[in-house]
């Protein structure tokens, strides 16, 4: 194998799995250290340099940096980097003195953007401090989108949204409510320099069943919860059926617990395994003593003198088709009571505001065709991010369209080639302070994952407003943040000093070093001292050793980042380097323009 070129931030940035699984790359390893120190102001300004709403998806993110987590390989649960966002996000001081503002004398340049959620609200914190002048159209009485509208308040507090919302608003950025955008012609008529659409995917997925418009109590989940969230609906039938699997099904029938449901039931088509609902939403529910029925497939909507009095199921099994697909074998059939059935079976995109002879666009799902890289359409200074581009995804995706989209929507009002953009770089720092003594908590910590106390089971249901979830207690943030095993700060090895003497071998406790003759990989990673299985981790092979040629191999997969090479290597041949990704954004790229004309 060739010596690995770790001069690429890529190398070392794919060391960090939770930053290189987060859509937006934030900084885990390094705010949680800030936690640790007590410093929650400076964790919670990090954190929102990159996700831009710490307090919200310290509650409600999809977590994708968890399942990333490296202590996941050292045992079950990886450490509760959401639930840590959300301590530094409550304990954190107020920052809008530090938050940057938009200049007085602007730029001259004026931005629409329609819906008031996670991916328009980025592009206005980003282009705000740049002198846009930023013009939000929301058709609601309030800011956030989906994310006020579908994420119920017990779990997503209004005081949360509305403080991380209006620190964006109040940078400058011209709010118009109850303004829905009905024509795309009429507002590029209003002659903007660049219009953003981050409406979302408005609209929920109907289930066409007999019976279905037979009865008024059959809803449409993210319809439903919008109802609900702003108080047009109070009270639901003692017998729910909630038809989906999703995380919009799991805040459906929890909600319906709080508005009167007593016998609550998810319905699924799929078995668990396959369900799209994340893990911990399902728990929640179970938790809420929600019946959760799989292998369930809804086919009749049963109807009696207009009162809707059941659903009828197949109950299936599922098998490999023989092509590597599942399909499902009706077993048996079965019919459930039910006052209310809500449909929460997909969201999808809604443009019937967007003219089609406009040059925009559309796919064969009636999506409009953007550019992945730039999130520009077909038509000149339109963009789109969030789920009104690619689809329903999550918060903290939209977030980082929305950085996308503002480097994109800078670059076209400058007249500069939105395609050439700054690179990510990379910084090494030493960790060292003394021979044995690192800037960081090296020592591994066995603890398991602290379990987030909840609100007690009666006292949750006595209305919507009331948080489940507590927040983790001084003593358990203590204990969760030495689970880190500081991935940022890399065993850094010089080949030109190591002397072959297999100390850090001998005091490696995961046998993650190995030093060997090279090979091709697949023969490499055979010979290891612990055989290198994951193949979506790269090994790291240096340069040729001065004494024999061999080379130090190093399985990422294992190491726990303990620092044990660096204190017994006698020649300093392995270092402690914190590498920190450099990100660039809107006022990046504002500093240093190409100057490359578009087009």
């Amino acid at each position: 194998m060739k010596p690995t070129d770790t001069s690429n931030p890529d190398y070392f940035h794919k060391v960090v799995d939770c930053q290189w699984a987060c859509p937006a790359h934030t900084n885990v390893p390094e705010y949680i250290r800030l936690i640790a120190q007590g410093r929650y102001t400076d964790a919670y300004l990090l954190n929102r340099e990159s996700n831009v709403f710490p307090g919200i998806l310290g509650r409600v993110c999809d977590r994708p940096c968890e399942p990333a987590c490296r202590r996941g390989r050292v045992e079950d649960k990886p450490v509760a980097i959401c639930r840590l966002k959300r301590v530094a996000a409550d304990l954190s001081d107020e920052v809008r003195d530090r938050l940057p503002q938009r200049p007085a004398g602007g730029n001259g340049k004026r931005i629409a953007l329609v819906g008031a959620g996670c991916a328009s609200l980025t592009v206005a914190n980003d282009l705000l401090p740049l002198g846009y002048d930023v013009v939000i159209y929301e058709k609601l009485a309030e800011t956030g989108g989906l994310m006020r509208s579908n994420i119920p308040r017990f779990r997503l507090p209004p005081a949360i949204l509305d403080d991380e919302i209006d620190a964006i608003v109040d940078m400058g950025a011209e709010l118009r409510l109850n303004s829905p955008v009905e024509s795309m012609a009429a507002l590029l008529d209003e002659g903007y320099d660049a219009i953003f659409v981050g409406s979302g995917a408005p609209q929920g997925k109907n289930l066409e069943l007999p019976g279905r418009y037979d009865t008024d109590r059959i809803h449409i989940g993210i319809a439903w919860l919008e109802s609900v969230a702003f108080d047009h609906i109070d009270s639901i039938g003692e017998k729910v059926l909630i038809i989906g699997g999703g995380n919009t099904a799991m805040d459906c029938c929890r909600s319906s617990l709080r508005l009167g449901g007593k016998d609550v039931r998810v319905m699924a088509r799929k078995p668990r395994h396959l369900l799209k609902a994340s893990d911990w939403e399902l728990e929640d529910a179970e938790e809420e003593r929600v019946e959760i029925m799989l292998n369930h497939s809804p086919e009749e909507f049963i109807v009696e003198d207009g009162k809707l009095v059941g659903m009828k199921f197949a109950k299936v099994e599922w098998h490999d088709d023989g092509s590597g697909r599942l399909k499902s074998t009706t077993i048996d059939e079965v019919v459930l009571p039910c006052d209310d059935v809500i449909l929460a079976i997909g969201q999808e995109n809604a443009f019937p505001w967007i003219e089609r002879d406009l040059g925009l666009e559309f796919d064969q799902w009636d999506v409009p065709v953007v550019d992945p890289a730039t999130f520009q359409s077909t038509r000149e200074g339109v963009f789109f991010g969030g789920d009104s581009a690619f689809g329903p995804k999550n918060i903290i995706w939209a977030v980082e369209h929305g950085h996308q989209a503002a480097i994109s929507i800078h670059k076209h009002c400058q007249g500069e080639s939105m395609t050439e953009r700054l690179p990510q770089t990379m910084n090494l720092s030493s960790t060292k302070m003394s021979i044995h003594e690192w800037s960081y908590s090296n020592d591994f910590d066995p603890a398991a994952r602290r379990l987030m106390p909840h609100v007690d089971l009666k006292e949750r249901f006595e209305n919507l407003d009331i948080e489940v979830e507590l927040g983790f207690t001084a003593e358990q943030t203590i204990t969760e943040v030495e689970r880190c095993l500081n991935c940022d700060i890399q065993t850094v090895f010089k080949a030109g000093l190591c002397i072959e003497c297999d100390a850090c071998i001998d005091i490696c406790p995961v046998d993650c070093l190995t030093i060997t003759h090279n090979g091709e990989e697949a023969d490499l990673r055979s010979r290891l001292t612990a055989p290198a299985e994951n193949l979506d981790q790269e090994l790291y092979v240096s340069d040729g050793l001065p004494q024999t040629g061999r080379v130090m191999v190093k399985d990422e997969n294992l190491c726990v980042h303990c620092g044990l090479c660096a204190e017994r290597c006698p020649t300093a041949a392995w270092d402690m380097q914190k590498s920190e990704l450099i990100i660039p954004y809107a006022t990046d790229e504002a500093a240093c323009p190409t100057k490359r004309k578009a087009g």
